[in-house]
């Protein structure tokens, strides 16, 4: 009865969700497909629930979902689907609900091989006494005839029993899932106003002229800086006049702030704060600690025990005394899903105390955990969707204060299904979520490169649970670590052609037009702030507008 219930209360969720696109695509627009559905959860639950689009293309003519197994090159059986006539550059969304026997908890992979590859399209943290949820999808480069998903346990050497229930896989073309980027960009990122025009009688004036000028936008999309900015009035004023947030690429960073043992240098990170701080950009604070030995200052690697312990907390202290409110985000302990060198030396706590004290140090900086390989695929044991969720939900448990969701975005070819269900099953834990460092590799050309970067960048901009973008694209004299928007002179190479068109597409040029015969005018604008200008006959008047995020029309009366 439960999952009768949960499933007919999917399908009216679904046909609210259908009934308000349908009833606010432009006009002339049309939809003939499901809404995408963005429901997930990271909660191992004692009941499965109902499919997702009541198993999608997988159900056949009576509603059942047929499946098979599949004998794996370990000679274990897995359960299994055969699809046929999969077609290419079709969105492909799977989920399905999964449990397993022969061990208490274990790592599971969804995988699709076709005729010519076998890749990883979703994974799941699967446990022996409740069911897990498993949400990813794929993109074909080719029509495939024949393919089978199957699932894969990631510790090849323990044999187990996999239970899989109310699978779905649910297509959409191209077309269709860019209409639904571009209503949640409506829905989200912008936002209905009605400018009411009266005089001082109150009485309605007809056929004023409005004009609405945006100042600046509410969302941050912004890019990493190093020193090579300083002195650089060209650089400068090609970032200033594109991007509202900053990240210092090295230049925080323990081994740049104190090379050796009690010598502190912060010039860099003060010269480059000057800088953003001229230009009303705001900054984020990468890093306090990178677990990554490499990246460790080498005379910390010779310490242990209470010296390692005083250097650490005279590192935090340091760091976020002298900066105080200066930075909205601070990494505090970088790529912990994949490196672990202070609490190796330090204990499990360590990290808990890392938190607790830059809580300390500077109450209003928002923390975040930042890893990557989570959003970029899925094949990286150490960084999947669950093994993210978990960590921060054991450190929460342990008292850290962690409020946000850092997601690197070093991506080769993006799978976007794949990107938006990770950011799905993130978005359940209710914190801010950026993506901090997206770039696209370097293995590929220069147009490739930015095809895929507006892939990525429209994926995240539209999707509801995104707060900000960072891109990876400091310059220096030799390129930039993966990717470059310019040439040396900030001429636009192809990437930086499609930041370009974005920020204009993102952007509330100027709306304008006459009050209606009650005398209003309304228009949709992103959010931000705008700068509002009335007139009618020999008056006229200017005020400033403040659009933020809310599902009712803003209203602003003005009286000439």
């Amino acid at each position: 009865m439960r999952d009768q219930l949960s499933g007919l209360l999917g399908l009216f969720l679904m046909h609210l969700s259908w009934v308000f696109l349908q009833w606010h695509l432009p006009f002339g627009a049309s939809y003939d497909g499901p809404p995408y559905d963005y429901y997930a959860t990271t909660e191992c639950k004692t009941h499965p629930e109902a499919p997702l689009y009541n198993g999608g293309i997988l159900a056949d003519r009576t509603g059942k979902i047929p499946m098979t197994y599949h004998k794996m090159e370990t000679g274990v059986y897995s359960p299994a689907f055969v699809l046929y006539n999969l077609t290419g550059t079709t969105r492909y969304s799977f989920s399905c609900w999964v449990q397993i026997k022969g061990t208490y908890s274990t790592l599971l992979k969804a995988r699709l091989s076709t005729e010519s590859s076998t890749s990883c399209i979703g994974t799941a943290l699967a446990s022996s006494d409740c069911w897990s949820f498993l949400k990813g999808g794929f993109v074909l480069d080719s029509p495939s005839q024949t393919s089978i998903l199957y699932f894969q346990n990631v510790d090849a050497n323990n044999a187990i029993e996999i239970s899989v229930t109310s699978p779905s896989l649910q297509p959409f073309s191209v077309e269709q899932w860019k209409t639904q980027q571009e209503e949640n960009i409506r829905t989200r990122r912008k936002r209905a106003v009605t400018v009411h025009v009266s005089d001082s009688q109150g009485n309605h004036i007809v056929g004023a002229s409005v004009t609405a000028q945006q100042l600046s936008k509410d969302f941050p999309f912004g890019s990493a800086i190093a020193k090579t900015i300083l002195g650089n009035a060209a650089y400068q004023a090609w970032f200033s006049k594109r991007f509202n947030a900053a990240v210092f690429e090295n230049e925080l960073k323990w081994y740049t702030t104190e090379p050796e043992e009690g010598k502190l240098n912060y010039t860099l990170a003060d010269d480059l704060l000057g800088f953003v701080r001229a230009n009303q950009i705001v900054a984020r604070g990468h890093n306090i600690f990178w677990e990554d030995p490499k990246y460790t200052p080498s005379w910390v690697q010779n310490l242990t025990g209470d010296e390692l312990r005083a250097a650490v907390k005279s590192r935090i202290n340091s760091l976020l005394t002298r900066y105080k409110g200066e930075f909205v985000h601070w990494d505090v302990s970088n790529e912990m899903l994949h490196f672990d060198f202070y609490e190796q030396r330090l204990g499990y706590n360590a990290t808990l105390d890392f938190f607790a004290t830059a809580q300390n140090s500077d109450p209003l900086a928002t923390l975040f955990m930042n890893d990557f390989n989570v959003i970029e695929t899925c094949d990286d044991v150490n960084s999947t969707v669950d093994s993210y969720a978990s960590r921060l939900k054991d450190l929460k448990e342990g008292g850290a204060i962690l409020e946000g969701v850092g997601l690197e975005g070093h991506f080769s070819k993006p799978n976007i299904p794949l990107m938006r269900a990770v950011l799905d099953k993130l978005a359940t834990l209710k914190l801010p979520i950026w993506l901090t460092e997206i770039d696209i590799s370097n293995y590929f050309d220069q147009k490739t490169q930015a095809i895929y970067l507006e892939e990525v960048l429209r994926e995240g901009f539209s999707h509801p649970s995104v707060n900000g973008i960072m891109l990876w694209t400091a310059i220096h004299p030799y390129g930039c670590y993966q990717m470059c928007l310019t040439d040396g002179n900030f001429r636009n190479l192809p990437a930086g052609d499609v930041v370009d068109g974005l920020l204009q597409e993102w952007e509330t040029k100027q709306a304008g037009g006459a009050t209606n015969e009650r005398g209003s005018y309304s228009f949709f604008g992103f959010l931000g702030e705008y700068k509002v200008s009335v007139s009618f006959g020999n008056k006229s008047t200017e005020t400033t507008l403040s659009l933020t995020r809310g599902d009712e029309t803003k209203h602003l009366n003005i009286q000439l």
